[in-house]
């Protein structure tokens, strides 16, 4: 299967007609029409339906474009990636994480990195569900992990990064964005947004308030989903620190509990590049020195 027949394919897929599909790749009908004739003999199975110059998707064919659509736009991307890559850099670092945030100081370590490496790139790579399996694959050189998630993650080596602590988020004109700290006793008679993967430590906490029987809960999917609910006025929720974005459009207040996140920087131990040394380095030196920046 070549890149060009995948691109008619598609393109018949959209036109339903050979003529204009040909036309539009700028091929000759024919040479269109054997190309298709060649994929569909590989696949062992017919995609279209042919009526003259027209043409239908066959239910198998509808499935298989819509897979070929898919895979020709991570193919773009990985092209366009390769072309960027191969004009200003020898070597590449990977990190994965759940959401942008999640390393506030990444955008400042890369700027800082770049400038001392030029010839290095560090791309970021967001997985919110599969990071692990992702840096178990070798599909990226850096996982920020919570210390909990790497105790059975085998060859790693583990870069302490910060310690984030519970806070609660709530809508700017709440009574309680005026509090400099929360305790149980304030989010009485409240509904909490709860669910969404949190973290056990995180858990352990909505578990303890929903067991006094003196709050409502709410369960939310994902930490986007509770935002929108927040802002929306159906409650407040618990969160990680290390998951504000700092801008400003919630209020986010210390809750006051023993429980945090002890977040960290995995990278495998074949890995011994002296650039992924140094630009773990760079991160931790930026959260050392903010040592009043609230996480």
């Amino acid at each position: 299967m070549t890149t060009k027949q995948i691109d008619y394919c598609i393109e018949l897929a959209h036109t339903l007609n050979f003529s204009r599909a040909a036309e539009n790749t700028f091929v000759s009908q024919p040479t269109f029409s054997y190309q298709l004739k060649l994929l569909e003999d590989e696949v062992g199975f017919k995609i279209f339906e042919r009526n003259g110059k027209g043409a239908t998707l066959t239910p198998a064919g509808a499935q298989f474009v819509t897979y070929l659509s898919g895979m020709r736009e991570d193919m773009k991307r990985a092209i366009e990636q390769g072309q960027n890559f191969s004009a200003r850099y020898r070597d590449n670092i990977t990190v994965s994480m759940m959401v942008r945030q999640a390393i506030y100081f990444l955008p400042e370590a890369i700027r800082i990195f770049e400038k001392e490496q030029p010839g290095v790139q560090v791309t970021p790579l967001f997985q919110y569900d599969n990071g692990v399996e992702s840096f178990l694959k070798d599909e990226s050189d850096i996982l920020f992990a919570l210390i909990e998630q790497t105790k059975h993650i085998p060859g790693i080596n583990i870069h302490k990064l910060f310690d984030s602590g519970i806070y609660l988020i709530t809508d700017k004109n709440d009574p309680l964005a005026k509090k400099n700290i929360i305790t149980d006793e304030d989010i009485y008679g409240r509904t909490l947004m709860v669910g969404g993967g949190s973290p056990n430590a995180l858990r352990s906490v909505q578990q303890k308030l929903i067991s006094s029987g003196k709050i409502e809960y709410f369960n939310s999917p994902d930490h986007d989903s509770t935002l929108v609910n927040v802002a929306s006025g159906k409650g407040i929720c618990l969160a990680p620190g290390f998951l504000n974005d700092h801008s400003g459009q919630f209020a986010w207040i210390p809750y006051d509990c023993r429980e945090c996140f002890h977040c960290v920087l995995c990278t495998h131990k074949t890995d011994s590049r002296e650039s992924l040394a140094s630009f773990i380095k760079t991160l931790q030196k930026l959260y050392k020195d903010a040592v009043a920046f609230p996480l």
